[in-house]
């Protein structure tokens, strides 16, 4: 009576122990199952510009005013941080209400931004902040894509040679914000020598060369398995009145370069079928889904 008592025992106990196990296994499954290739949309506020920068006039663009945006990548081996905004967040305190902020640039000059939400918040929003990214990459070192490059100091920076060359030389460079991404210079680092880097090593996420806007300056491909492929522009092109009319920005590092990366780039889209987003379309950046949603 006593064996038979056990053996019961054992039978209820290696039951619950399946139960449990075969549980932990299933909810496994449906996280992996739930975490694929995503990519959200944080807003970074509207900065007020000048088309006459960029060999344009009001009639060319319309709306004079550019927006401001950042990416997340979350892929099953890591995630992405593409650009960081304009505004640092702890230059700022939001109150729920559009704010705007005033720049004066290592060149004295001035610039305009309204931002509404930071981008820590938005972050904290999705379960990503700052301290969890894998990776860090930068289109390139200008202001308003730097500004909170320091929160991310325990990401792996990947860029260029020559951009980090330009952005962390002896003398910081006149032109841009270098108080913003100075901690970079202590983080790990990827030096990307090729014109194409294959973040996670399936395709799916690759950083390319496009030059000439700075010394290294780059595009960010996202083949998304819903969505599909989507090429973020970084500075190629700020208005799109520049690439129906060919026009160049005055402050270009080298135009023969930007010229080849835009046909490069122009090449790339028509052989894989990707939407070119540029980043700094405020009415095409208005129009896409933000943060906490996400395209998958």
């Amino acid at each position: 009576m006593l064996r038979r008592f056990q053996i019961v025992v054992v039978l209820l106990v290696a039951g619950v122990v399946l139960a449990v196990s075969g549980g932990r296994a299933l909810h496994g499954q449906a996280n992996r199952a739930a975490g694929g290739l995503r990519m959200y949309v944080l807003d970074g506020g509207i900065l007020e510009s000048d088309p006459a920068r960029y060999r344009l006039t009001k009639e060319d663009v319309g709306d004079t005013r550019l927006a401001v945006t950042s990416f997340l990548i979350v892929h099953p081996k890591g995630t992405l941080m593409w650009d960081t905004g304009a505004i640092a967040d702890d230059s700022w305190t939001p109150s729920g209400k559009p704010i705007r902020r005033r720049l004066v640039l290592s060149d004295s000059t001035e610039r305009f931004v309204t931002v509404t939400r930071s981008l820590g918040a938005q972050l904290k929003a999705i379960g990503h902040e700052p301290p969890s990214i894998s990776y860090l990459a930068l289109s390139h070192y200008h202001w308003d894509h730097t500004a909170n490059a320091n929160a991310f100091t325990s990401s792996t920076w990947l860029v260029r040679p020559e951009e980090r060359n330009a952005m962390l030389p002896e003398k910081p460079p006149v032109v841009g914000y270098p108080s913003t991404y100075a901690d970079l210079k202590r983080t790990k680092q990827v030096l990307i020598t090729k014109d194409d880097h294959d973040v996670f090593g399936d395709g799916t996420v690759v950083i390319k060369h496009a030059s000439g806007h700075t010394p290294g300056h780059q595009v960010l491909y996202v083949k998304l398995p819903k969505t599909g492929g989507v090429l973020l522009s970084g500075d190629l092109y700020h208005y799109p009145a520049e690439r129906t009319l060919n026009r160049l920005p005055t402050f270009e590092v080298d135009e023969a370069q930007t010229r080849a990366a835009r046909a490069a780039v122009d090449d790339f889209l028509q052989k894989t079928g990707a939407a070119l987003w540029i980043q700094h379309d405020l009415r095409a950046m208005a129009a896409v889904k933000k943060a906490p949603q996400y395209y998958e």
